[in-house]
């Protein structure tokens, strides 16, 4: 069970985003509750090599224990822009403020560099998508607080959202790749992927490859350069094709019509299609029953009694899922992050993605 901290906020206030002056370097600002550590804590086990840079006030490499308990950071990337062109996002994160600017990348697409402004709706967008700035915490917090089980992780990160992303396909083609592998294997066999068939460099960075993109790669090919099993290959291609071909994976009229075309690919199964609805489609009742992580926290071995144990946590299951997910990661950190012997075996036994 989490301890809950002596300064532990009481109550999370209603509000929605609130939108400060930009600051000094035209950055969007928002000051919202938000847990900076916990996001980070995900980030630092997530981030793909190459595609995404992650700086915090740690000073370990991202993806170690150090690194995953740092209290405020910096993570950028490449998002590309309506017109063509190519911009480089960059987020700071910090407790209840998250700031991030669009940098146009000059040579690339028709955009001229500078020319234009980007508007601060989409960056607001953009965060909505990748940290869930929008939601209704009091809500979450006053459904979930209660709970024999939930109570204390509630109590300890009240302002604990749930990580989604600006790429719903990226994150999908990680979870493929992620599935029976360790996050830390997840995170280099999407990193290679993105370097293998990513379609521009700049800034240091990679542009993740699109469906269409991946959809034209041959599954064989791709196992080589991927160094991944010939079906997750295959699962891989099948997953880009379908995205290519239209299923949208950020739809969220008819998820059950998403989830049952997702199930239908060869190699993914409820779990994977469970969890792209939490972190793609952005489903805030998605809830993996299946997830190992969750079963072990609950103490249950079949994904139909942590079904039934979920229930009352409707309509906010994916908060409930981050809660433990968060709890248990943030944990084994910080405990990783004390013992240098220990955070060596951490890093080989990490979870499936939560």
């Amino acid at each position: 069970m989490t301890s809950v901290p002596a300064d532990a906020p009481a109550a999370v206030p209603a509000t929605v985003p609130a939108l400060a002056p930009p600051a000094e370097d035209g950055a969007v600002v928002v000051r919202v509750p938000f847990d900076a550590r916990a996001a980070l804590a995900y980030l630092a086990t997530h981030v793909v090599p190459g595609v995404e840079t992650l700086t915090t006030d740690a000073t370990a490499p991202t993806g170690t224990a150090s690194s995953a308990t740092a209290s405020s950071g910096t993570v950028e990337r490449l998002v590309p822009d309506d017109d063509g062109g190519l911009l480089r996002l960059v987020v700071h994160l910090a407790d209840d403020e998250v700031s991030a600017r669009l940098v146009p990348v000059p040579g690339i697409g028709t955009r001229p560099p500078g020319a234009g402004a980007t508007s601060s709706a989409r960056v607001v967008e953009l965060l909505d998508q990748w940290f869930g700035l929008g939601d209704d915490l009091a809500a979450v917090v006053e459904h979930l607080r209660d709970d024999d089980v939930l109570g204390p992780f509630v109590a300890a990160r009240p302002h604990l959202r749930v990580p989604g992303h600006v790429d719903a396909f990226e994150v999908a083609a990680q979870t493929v790749l992620g599935q029976q592998v360790s996050l830390a294997a997840a995170r280099t066999f999407t990193g290679r992927l993105a370097d293998a068939l990513g379609p521009v460099r700049a800034d240091g960075l990679t542009l993740f490859p699109s469906a269409a993109h991946v959809a034209a790669a041959d599954p064989d090919a791709l196992r080589e350069v991927l160094r991944v099993p010939a079906s997750r290959a295959r699962t891989l291609v099948g997953l880009a094709r379908a995205c290519a071909d239209g299923l949208d994976l950020r739809a969220t009229d008819d998820p059950d019509a998403t989830r049952a075309a997702l199930v239908a690919l060869p190699g993914i199964g409820p779990w994977t299609a469970d969890y792209l609805a939490l972190r793609a489609t952005g489903l805030r009742d998605a809830f993996p029953a299946g997830d190992l992580v969750l079963r072990q926290a609950l103490g249950l071995d079949k994904p139909r009694d942590v079904e039934a144990r979920a229930q009352g946590w409707s309509p906010w299951r994916a908060y409930a899922a981050q809660h433990l997910w968060s709890g248990t990661v943030l944990e084994r950190l910080t405990r990783a992050a004390a013992s240098p012997a220990r955070r060596r075996s951490t890093a080989r036994r990490e979870p499936p993605p939560g």
